[in-house]
């Protein structure tokens, strides 16, 4: 390693730790916002590079490739150290950006969204993980807080800024924003990331082991890609997928058990915190993000909603969601019992989808708007619970693999609620992601949506049982010392 770095014991001071946190905060903005800003511009993109048949894959290439790669990246930051990874993942997404706006045609502009999900895989798992490594677990509540905030910055932003560029300037602007915020990110940062303490270990990296869980992991959002944009689940192109997918599934799992230095640690995956912790994400998100991409599709076509005022049906959603994290932040720094927000809310969640499901046929946009921001409260305040709970289980050395693992469930949850919600109400195969169901002629039976509420009932259910289910362990009020070679 760099002979400059300090010793690894060294804590690292306020002002640096300042400088961190807000160059982490901004790599994890060029992420999110990249999750809101390119939806209102897909029509324009089809209008202009045409293959408007493959406008889907400008959302699902980089899916697939995000999602792939989110273990690696942990693995990686645990054996080199943050600082190389995080840079090299904010470097790639912003190259990939340069390479979509440039597109000339719309399999140049899906190959640079695979591409840009090589590099945003890695920014929200290793943001967090960067401060897990300069902030105890007691005081990390108040820093979920901030991540709270610029998730509403950028589901508020995203979706008018990807807009107003799409309709009175050029499409492409929405992926040359991401050139200076991603410079910002790597000027404040880089400097104090090379001071994190670490001390490099001899591993053994598990190339054969990531190989299979990006093979694996690519092969499924394949499958729900092209099921849900189909509507054809039964097709041999997706079975055939899926089929692989679990094959390459049942390998990675045998290699977790046989190589010596695997990519996700079995200590991490035993861990009882751990394992409910990510599978109360998964099961949320599942429910949570399916709905939104369907909440548009309800007001528009049932209800009978101008698509503009349609699109405003995510508002209360997102609303709801950062405040319920928020709250929650707060009782991870104050109370004891700090899990009982969570599933106060989760309980809650339960309560508003049914009352959602019961009130569907009164099409009342405000009625639906509060119900809509309420379910968002209950289940924004599991986000920050499991996250600090997860990293206080594990010991530095596992911070980047664990919280990896959390970020991966989460993307591989949010695709798989987008496909089997979107599967019960599309049916004939319209993904969220190809325009205003209504303008296209596409009927959807009302009794659709109630089916998808009653699944995302029993999903948030199971997110329910699995936080009540994770043990609650006090969070230590200090860092690990840096994990030094045996």
């Amino acid at each position: 390693m760099d002979g400059s770095r300090p010793p690894a014991d060294v804590p690292i001071d306020d002002r640096r730790r300042r400088q961190i946190i807000v160059g982490v905060l901004t790599a994890m903005l060029l992420a999110a916002l990249d999750q809101t800003i390119v939806a209102p511009a897909m029509t324009t993109i089809g209008e202009t590079l045409g293959h408007a048949e493959y406008l889907p894959w400008v959302v699902s290439a980089y899916l697939v490739t995000a999602t792939a790669v989110t273990p690696l990246y942990g693995k990686l930051a645990d054996v080199y150290g943050r600082h190389p990874v995080i840079i090299a993942a904010v470097s790639i997404f912003m190259a990939a950006s340069v390479v979509c706006a440039l597109a000339p045609n719309l399999p140049v502009l899906i190959a640079g969204r695979a591409l840009q999900g090589l590099g945003g895989g890695g920014l929200m798992a290793l943001a967090q993980t960067v401060i897990g490594d300069i902030v105890p677990p007691k005081q990390r509540g108040n820093y979920a807080a901030y991540i709270s905030g610029m998730w509403a910055v950028s589901g508020v932003a995203g979706p008018i800024v990807g807009g107003a560029f799409a309709e009175h300037l050029h499409w492409s602007l929405i992926f040359w924003v991401n050139i200076p915020l991603g410079l910002a990110a790597l000027f404040v940062m880089n400097a104090p990331l090379r001071d994190l303490p670490f001390r490099p270990k001899s591993h053994r990296l598990d190339v054969a082991g990531a190989g299979l869980v990006v093979a694996a992991t690519s092969l499924a959002m394949l499958a729900l890609s092209i099921g849900r944009t189909s509507g054809d689940w039964s097709s041999p192109a997706v079975l055939g997928l899926a089929a692989a997918a679990a094959v390459g599934a049942v390998l990675f799992a045998v290699r977790l058990w046989t190589f010596a230095e695997p990519l996700i640690p079995l200590g991490v995956l035993k861990d009882p915190v751990v394992a409910f912790g990510v599978a109360t994400v998964f099961f949320g998100v599942l429910g949570h993000l399916g709905l939104s991409t369907l909440v548009p599709i309800y007001f528009e076509t049932i209800a009978g909603f101008r698509p503009d005022i349609a699109a405003l049906g995510l508002v209360g959603l997102a609303i709801g969601t950062v405040l319920g994290a928020m709250t929650a932040a707060r009782f991870l720094v104050k109370a004891r019992r700090y899990k009982a927000p969570a599933m106060a809310g989760l309980s809650l969640a339960i309560v508003m989808l049914a009352a959602l499901a019961a009130t569907l046929d009164l099409r009342s946009f405000w009625l639906s708007e509060a119900l809509l921001c309420v379910y968002g409260f209950g289940v924004g305040t599991m986000f920050p619970t499991t996250t600090v709970s997860v990293q206080n289980a594990v010991g530095r050395h596992d911070l980047g693999a664990a919280t990896a693992l959390l970020a991966f469930m989460r993307s591989l949850g949010s695709a798989a609620g987008v496909a089997i919600l979107g599967a019960a109400v599309l049916g004939a195969g319209l993904g969220p992601e190809e325009g205003g169901a209504a303008a296209r002629g596409v009927a959807i039976d009302p009794a659709n949506f109630r089916i998808a509420f009653f699944i995302a009932i029993g999903t948030t259910a199971v997110a329910l049982a699995c936080l009540v289910a994770m043990p609650r362990r006090p969070l230590r009020d200090t860092l690990d010392p840096v994990s030094v070679e045996s």
